[in-house]
């Protein structure tokens, strides 16, 4: 059910090029109004500083193989967001992920041995164009405070993957995953709705760790966010209500 995306390109993202001074020296970015582009994904990538705010929405979820992250679920059936509307807005109050406002842009090696990150959008995004009014260059072909602060806020997207990925490699190193699975008994349904093919912490596991351990997760604040996920769980209950609204009402 929450499989992490696995393409050439990462999930959202058609076509991506560098952003230049030569090639875009005029052009603009339009301001979005809608997310539609996330409207086909059940599943979206959260880092560990989004947990606390992710929880209060979603279920945070574990993707399955070597290289797992963790997922916010925005929908229990695979191309199904619950919340995107038809016109493409989000729902109103509920956390919008930072991998999806980050789009269209992001930071990539230009090439496999590069040393530095370079920013690239999607171009097929259809946001970066010579009539926007919210240029990214200046008169003297310097990066606009628009682009710093594009620039600025990937940076931080890919140190919180950084941090991410430590927390992901020391849950691997402690053994706390399991293979997770969610069950809903709603009235009127005769068989409890059964949800699995994502990773999820073994409580029992936790309950068992080593006291030098635990101290460990508590003084590095991987214990909060460990519980996080657990909190954020219950979520699978309102993510169902929200898919099978008429047995919310039976």
């Amino acid at each position: 059910m929450a499989s992490q995306p696995n393409a050439q390109l990462p999930l959202f993202y058609q076509n991506l090029i560098p952003l230049t001074s030569d090639l875009h020296a005029d052009h603009g970015i339009l301001e979005r109004t809608e997310l539609g582009f996330a409207r086909a994904t059940h599943a979206v990538p959260v880092t560990v500083d989004e947990f606390v705010m992710a929880q209060r929405n979603y279920p945070i979820v574990f993707s399955d193989g070597p290289e797992g992250v963790p997922l916010a679920l925005v929908g229990l059936r695979e191309g199904e967001n619950l919340f995107v509307d038809a016109d493409g807005k989000w729902t109103d109050g509920a956390y919008v992920p930072a991998y999806i406002r980050r789009h269209p842009f992001m930071l990539a090696r230009l090439t496999p041995d590069a040393d530095v990150l370079s920013l690239v959008f999607d171009d097929q995004a259809g946001l970066i164009t010579a009539d926007a009014p919210n240029k990214l260059f200046d008169a003297d072909k310097q990066p606009s405070e628009t682009t710093k602060n594009i620039l600025g806020f990937c940076e931080q997207f890919e140190q919180a993957v950084a941090r991410t990925k430590s927390f992901m490699d020391e849950l691997n190193k402690l053994g706390l995953l399991m293979d997770g699975q969610a069950q809903i008994q709603n009235p009127g349904m005769d068989q409890p709705a059964t949800f699995a093919g994502f990773k999820m912490i073994d409580e029992k596991k936790l309950q068992n760790i080593r006291g030098d351990q635990a101290r460990k997760m508590v003084q590095n604040g991987m214990l909060g966010l460990v519980y996080a996920h657990l909190f954020s769980l219950s979520q699978i209950r309102n993510l169902f209500t929200l898919a099978n609204p008429e047995l919310a009402q039976g």
